[in-house]
């Protein structure tokens, strides 16, 4: 847990300020940001007809509740197995009653609660980008990949290492883990004891990209990818690649294909829930791996090699699964990269002030009476 005297990047003038105090003022900037964009998202929704509601976010506090239970049982039973003590139940009650648990524990529920309001928005404003703009984008991003792999699309180039059966659907199963950042990797971020920099430069960094990568910049370079060209807009470009995929699936399944099934589905239905929506462009698979790849490796230079390969996994797969375009990872990438960058200096600039500040009511306090 953070405190007023450890933790790395805490600004020294809050050192009086409780530890709970001290880790929500450190985080406003991200409360701030968050409602902001998430008011401008409902706002833009609201001038097309359309309501959020409270679905989306009560589906998405399922999830995250599933996830607490998961976790917690697999604490618990580690916990046991390592002391093995006489009680089992006085010393779970003992670990999880004690105050430092219950502070860390408070401490991390409002970026818990920005995460599952957060996606919803992000799947309404998914689902409804053809309201803002039509689908015009593919053929460019098909003419830039070609001009990448010197005239060949993407997939073709990887199709002679990857185009196995067992390893696409190896790389299929792989690319759905991809879930798990986004539930107990979030919830690492808000409860585990790191470095409170990191920690809020990840979750600002997580907000904006949702947004601004996934939300804003979807919208403006709209596209549906090589596995829905074809049946949306009429483009045979990557017929061959679907025909290997469902070849494939013949022999072991490919987890992806019932996916975008039910995707083209939900666009043909209309229908808007979590999870729904389709956009090529960035690839939000390839910029939430790399936001993992920067926050982790500046915890541990281990996990952080980890997710260097879940990220290049991650954005080959998101090409040879005929998800996404090559230059969708690249793009995402680069925002990425500058988003973190833009979050370090709110971040700085935030606890600068909140330093100044409190430094100058101490002098003030500390000013013998005349």
């Amino acid at each position: 847990m953070d405190t007023a005297a450890t933790t790395p990047g805490t600004p020294s003038g809050q050192a009086t300020a409780s530890p709970l105090a001290q880790r929500w003022l450190g985080e406003v900037p991200i409360y701030a940001i968050g409602c902001a964009l998430m008011i401008l998202c409902v706002s833009l929704l609201a001038a097309h007809g359309i309501n959020p509601g409270v679905t989306g976010i009560l589906a998405n506090s399922q999830i995250f509740f599933m996830f607490v239970v998961v976790l917690a049982c697999w604490d618990a039973v580690r916990e046991l197995h390592r002391h093995r003590p006489d009680s089992p139940v006085a010393h779970l009650k003992a670990r999880y009653s004690t105050p430092e648990f219950r502070l860390r524990v408070a401490a991390g529920l409002p970026m818990l609660g920005v995460a599952i309001f957060l996606l919803p928005y992000f799947s309404k404003m998914k689902s409804a980008i053809p309201l803002f703009n039509a689908y015009t984008w593919d053929r460019a991003f098909i003419e830039w990949d070609r001009a990448i792999f010197f005239g060949q699309d993407a997939w073709q180039v990887l199709q002679p290492v990857l185009g196995y059966p067992i390893v696409t659907a190896t790389l299929a199963l792989l690319y759905h883990l991809w879930f798990l950042l986004l539930y107990p990797g979030v919830m690492f971020f808000a409860f585990a004891n790191i470095d409170s920099r990191v920690r809020r430069q990840f979750f600002l960094s997580y907000v904006l990209s949702w947004t601004l990568v996934g939300g804003a910049m979807a919208t403006w370079l709209a596209s549906v990818g090589p596995c829905f060209v074809g049946p949306m807009l009429g483009n045979s470009t990557f017929d061959a690649q679907m025909a290997y995929l469902y070849a494939a699936n013949e022999q072991v399944p490919i987890m992806v294909l019932p996916v975008q099934e039910m995707l083209l589905e939900w666009y043909g239905k209309d229908q808007s829930g979590l999870g729904s929506g389709i956009t090529a462009m960035p690839s939000m698979h390839c910029a939430i791996a790399f936001l993992y790849w920067i926050a982790v490796r500046r915890i541990s230079p281990k996990w952080g090699a980890f997710f260097a390969v879940f990220f290049f996994i991650t954005w080959i797969s998101s090409v040879h699964l005929a998800y996404h375009y090559a230059v969708d990872g690249l793009v995402s990438l680069l925002a990425v990269a500058a988003i973190w960058a833009v979050s370090q200096r709110i971040v700085a600039a935030w606890d600068k002030w909140t330093d100044a500040r409190d430094q100058a009511v101490l002098r003030t306090n500390t000013v013998p009476a005349e």
